[in-house]
């Protein structure tokens, strides 16, 4: 029996090429010379007249068709027509596998590559200017030297003297609307009075939220979106996000290897939802949320720092990730394209929290000598340095927060006093202290910086701004973490395994 060279099947009206030998279909090769004037399996050119007719005898009888002529015999044909695609997308996955590896691999090649080349090229730089001394002193002329062939191989990720053009333009006008605006902006009407925070009180608890062993919720953030959800990070290595009106949890992240020190919302209109987390295993893990499916899958994983992460922040024109560690640098990441944009070198102290300034153009680092360290987040140059205390003690300023007006930065002082600098001053105008024991777990302003909030070993307080008079005071137990809600309506606190709720009675 004959097959057609063109579609592999038995011919109904069989032709012989007389050039090639080769069997074919007659409508089909005709319809592939009028189109193209080549025989298509050697390519060489082809006429109509080069064709011969073939007489078979008997004549070619198509193929038999499949004999489906019962259920079992149905049945066991779809059974293979599915192990068939069952096999096909198994070799298909570990095809896919291996090509992510051996992408992964490659960037890592690239990137590694890219830092050599930029130190073999200040090496390089570096030993023309000693044979340029040694000349001179010689009195030998300098041999011009053919620079222009590796100016386009300058790494600029490699260079210490700040962040990418365009990535700097994008934080000067973010800075100048934000600026701008906060200037004439006053509380808004609705918002939470002095007065009615006073009349806070326990108003709902949601007990149980992660793991009792190890026990423990250490960090908390609201969505500004969604007002009902929020995330928690804990000790027992989980991220959760939950959803306070249904009462459920909507997705529960798993991956850090260690406890969970920080988690953040990266809520950005037209772009999706980003979770980010950072933890005491040295990562930070980024996922992203599917509009089809509605869940969060891993974006990224983050591993630049050799130390825990001690601080992690999400800058103001929300695609830039910022970054303590215990490694003594700090770090600045593109949530666009999740690759590091600019790594500070490392200092001679720890950085024990992080904090970015509302209009997006200072980065405070607190520091274990008690010292915070304000940069220009735009070159990486220090900007100012506020030294709590007399030196003779030193200890951790391991949390800070800025006020939403910028004029101010509330930080740790010590574990049981918060100090207030005036950047505009660049010192400190006023100390809150609290009880004897008292442990400071973390300081934060509230949207409109009329409050301070301080949550610590025993309880939860509220400051008025300015008057430092003390509003409110929620004793209990140990609170990790506290965030505002929405106008300021509600008071959010975490501790134990309890994501604890005040408001007003009425609310």
């Amino acid at each position: 029996m004959f097959f057609c060279a063109i579609s592999g099947e038995p011919p109904q009206d069989p032709v012989v090429s007389s050039k090639s030998g080769h069997v074919y279909e007659r409508r089909l090769i005709t319809k592939y010379i009028t189109d193209n004037g080549t025989d298509p399996i050697t390519g060489e050119k082809l006429d109509e007249t080069d064709l011969i007719s073939i007489k078979a005898n008997p004549a070619t009888a198509p193929p038999r068709p499949p004999t489906l002529t019962s259920i079992p015999a149905l049945l066991h044909t779809l059974q293979n027509e599915w192990d068939a695609l069952v096999l096909e997308t198994f070799a298909l996955k570990q095809q896919y596998n291996s090509a992510r590896q051996e992408l992964s691999h490659a960037l890592y090649q690239h990137d590694a590559a890219t830092r050599v080349v930029a130190r073999l090229m200040r090496e390089r730089d570096a030993a023309r200017e000693a044979l340029a001394s040694v000349q001179a002193t010689m009195g030998v002329a300098p041999q011009p030297t053919a620079v222009a062939s590796d100016v386009e191989m300058v790494d600029e990720s490699a260079e210490a003297g700040g962040l990418p053009e365009d990535v700097t333009e994008l934080i000067e006008q973010t800075h100048k609307t934000l600026s701008a605006t906060r200037k004439k902006r006053k509380v808004p009407s609705t918002y939470t009075t002095p007065s009615q925070l006073r009349a806070f009180t326990s108003k709902h608890t949601i007990p149980s939220l992660h793991a009792s062993s190890p026990a423990g919720i250490n960090t908390l953030a609201l969505s500004k979106l969604n007002p009902s959800q929020f995330l928690t990070g804990g000790n027992d290595k989980i991220v959760q996000l939950y959803d306070r009106d249904s009462g459920k949890v909507l997705a529960t992240l798993k991956g850090h290897t260690k406890k969970v020190n920080h988690v953040e919302f990266r809520e950005k209109e037209g772009e999706s939802t980003l979770l980010l987390s950072g933890s005491a295993d040295k990562t930070v893990r980024i996922w992203s949320h599917d509009a089809d499916s509605g869940e969060y899958a891993p974006q990224q994983t983050v591993k630049i720092h050799k130390g825990e992460i001690t601080g992690l922040a999400v800058h103001p024109t929300s695609t830039i990730l910022a970054l303590s560690s215990m490694d003594k640098t700090y770090s600045l990441h593109s949530l666009s394209t999740f690759q590091p944009i600019f790594h500070a070198p490392a200092t001679t102290d720890v950085y024990t929290s992080l904090s970015i300034h509302p209009d997006g153009t200072l980065l405070a680092l607190g520091t274990s000598s008690s010292t915070l360290q304000i940069y220009d987040i735009r070159t990486g140059a220090i900007a100012a340095s506020l030294t709590s205390g007399d030196g003779a003690n030193p200890f951790s300023v391991h949390t800070s927060s800025f006020s939403e007006n910028g004029y101010h930065l509330a930080a740790s002082e010590g574990d049981a006093a918060v100090a207030i600098w005036d950047l505009r001053k660049l010192k400190s105008v006023h100390s809150i202290g609290l009880d004897e024991g008292y442990k400071i777990s973390r300081v934060r302003y509230d949207p409109s910086a009329q409050f301070l909030g301080v949550a610590g070993s025993t309880d939860v307080r509220v400051f008025l701004n300015k008057s430092w008079e003390e509003l409110v005071k929620f004793d209990g137990s140990a609170v990790a973490d506290l965030a505002f809600g929405e106008d300021g309506k509600e008071l959010w606190g975490v501790g134990g395994r309890e994501v604890r709720i005040w408001a007003a009675k009425d609310e």
